[in-house]
């Protein structure tokens, strides 16, 4: 990837072929950050869509599109094309045409002289109470199931008595299972009763920035006045207040503030509360005094039903076999579920062709193919050795200490979550074990995920690692 400044020709499969990029893009990147960094850029194609020049609006907009989006772009774009596409960012002057820059320094808590006026985030005074709710994420629009009916439960209560129990409720999971969909839920179903209440969601990054202009414009007052008075606060994503020292004393004291007058506080994070890293004890514990709870990946049931539904939502029928063939393989969490989806509507739209399993199958050959190449069980049963410190030649063996046995019942749950496998074939690897023996690991290990904040940490961990 390289910076242009001459825009090259389009060809009349080029919005197309962008649109369904796009398409794909909203899926799998959070709303707000595509909204904020994707959704504005300009693409213009070469004839033969080998090539792409991205006009962005600044030098800001520049150097964290490049560094944070170019490749997922170009990836996105030449699976579509079913070709390579190279990608090079150029920055548009007012006639929209293109020209170089150099690169602008990234902003951190820290710079507060270097965050430039044209960077993509409101003022802490922006004006009028925007909630900044999803109007279309709702209790309704949410798929349930046991992967998420504890926290779906949780939300609906907050949601229903606002200020009392469960203040403040805080959700974590890995990413993409439908943390931020819960918060937006909750504030939709109180405006809804309470169509004067004052809601704001929020991205962490958004309060950091929030943060930095209240200190480099002088703001306080009006920052207070906005954080300060609200009935409802959704924060997502507090790990990202880690090692910003100025960003968590404010938050503290905002969320002092708003317990004071009664006010609910709903968070998320990537992990539980004492498994943040380099945030303050003290707002730990704030986080730690009301309900924590958990949404996990959504099982195999879940995960069709969630596909089936988004497929009508884009008026487009899914056959059956197709939604199981994409729940199977697709297991981790709801976005990259929904990207499969989109990435498959894309191909089909593009290629004018009808969705089966071999479009499916030829849609998301990448992803399938990354897939193959890195779980298999004895990457599992290696990952999970390390992990606990023991030998691999443990997982294979007839050694019954509890050092040993629960690893090696943790690895036959993830082999049976992360892999292809039936239990006959996964016993056969474990060192010739019976179905049934598997069979009692699995069901042992996912009925104690949902009690044991330390192993469904773990159980985290690993599967991150797994997926690289």
């Amino acid at each position: 990837m390289s910076e242009g400044n001459t825009p090259t020709p389009q060809s009349d499969a080029a919005p197309d072929l962008w649109q369904a990029c796009l398409d794909v893009l909203a899926q799998d990147i959070p709303e707000q950050q595509f909204n904020t960094w994707i959704r504005p850029l300009v693409a213009q194609l070469s004839d033969d869509a080998s090539q792409v020049t991205i006009l962005v609006a600044n030098r800001f907009k520049m150097d964290w599109v490049r560094t944070q989006y170019v490749n997922r772009i170009s990836e996105t774009l030449s699976s579509l094309a079913d070709h390579p596409v190279a990608v090079e960012l150029a920055l548009a002057n007012r006639e929209g045409t293109a020209k170089s820059t150099p690169r602008t320094p990234v902003v951190t808590d820290d710079l507060l002289s270097e965050l430039p006026d044209v960077a993509p985030v409101a003022a802490a005074n922006s004006g009028g109470p925007k909630s900044r709710l999803n109007p279309a994420l709702t209790f309704s629009t949410l798929v349930e199931g046991t992967a998420n009916r504890m926290a779906r439960a949780a939300a609906m209560h907050v949601a229903g008595s606002l200020g009392q129990l469960y203040n403040p409720l805080f959700i974590y999971g890995g990413v993409g299972l439908g943390k931020t969909h819960l918060m937006h839920a909750i504030g939709n179903h109180l405006l809804a009763d309470r169509p004067k209440a004052k809601v704001l969601y929020i991205h962490a990054e958004q309060f950091v920035s929030d943060v930095v202009k209240a200190y480099q414009r002088k703001t306080f007052d009006e920052f207070k006045e906005r954080y300060h008075s609200l009935d409802l606060l959704l924060i997502d994503d507090v790990q990202f207040f880690a090692n910003k020292e100025r960003t968590q004393e404010e938050f503290f004291n905002a969320f002092e503030a708003l317990l004071a007058r009664k006010s609910h506080i709903v968070l998320t994070s990537d992990t539980y509360p004492k498994g943040l890293a380099d945030i303050h004890e003290r707002l730990v514990s704030r986080f730690d005094s009301g309900l924590t709870v958990a949404i996990e990946p959504p099982e195999l049931e879940m995960r069709v039903a969630i596909l089936i539904n988004k497929a009508v939502v884009e008026n487009t029928h899914l056959p059956e076999d197709v939604a199981f063939f994409v729940a199977k393989h697709v297991r981790s969490n709801v976005r990259e579920l929904e990207g499969a989806l989109r990435k498959i509507l894309a191909y089909s739209r593009f290629n004018q062709k009808d969705i089966s399993i071999q479009l499916a199958r030829d849609a998301l050959k990448d992803l399938l193919s990354i897939q193959n190449r890195q779980i298999s069980v004895e990457n599992i049963q290696k990952t999970a050795a390390d992990f606990y410190k023991i030998k691999v030649a443990d997982m294979y063996s007839k050694k019954r200490p509890a050092s040993i046995a629960r690893p090696r019942q943790i690895a036959m749950f993830l082999a049976k979550e992360l892999t292809q496998k039936s239990l006959p074939e996964i016993g056969e690897l474990f060192g010739g074990r019976d179905h049934t023996t598997v069979l009692h690991a699995v069901r042992k290990i996912a009925a104690e995920r949902q009690t044991n904040t330390e192993l469904n940490q773990q159980l985290h961990v690993l599967e991150q690692t797994l997926k690289g």
